[in-house]
């Protein structure tokens, strides 16, 4: 089974992962999701995958949720959507292996994944 990073070449944390998974000798697949961006299935994969709300994997900080989503009540689904329309919303980097995943922004956090 191959391990997956959803990854942003821009991001030094997505880097640092990518670094990691390469000198650990797995094999593994990159997605750079900002291109190649995951469907609505995929993204609720993920998230089932990280046990986390799709809330719980917006980036907060990101000029897209300041001017169109800070302070909206949106359903799971609508976070979703919003996600998938605005992949640039999404946490980065994620580590999928298996059943397991994980945003790997620490050390720990890569090497239980991998």
């Amino acid at each position: 089974m191959s391990i997956i990073i959803y990854h942003n070449a821009k991001c030094s944390k997505s880097n640092i992962a990518l670094k990691e998974i390469t000198q650990s000798g797995e094999a593994f697949e990159v997605v750079n999701y900002l291109d190649d961006v995951p469907s609505i299935e995929e993204l609720k994969g993920i998230l089932s995958k990280l046990n986390l709300k799709p809330l719980d994997l917006v980036r907060k900080t990101e000029k897209v949720y300041l001017e169109k989503f800070k302070g909206e009540d949106l359903s799971d689904d609508e976070w979703i959507k919003a996600l998938h329309e605005n992949p640039i919303l999404i946490q980065r980097p994620i580590i999928v292996n298996g059943e397991k995943a994980v945003i790997a922004r620490s050390e720990e956090a890569i090497n239980s994944i991998i």
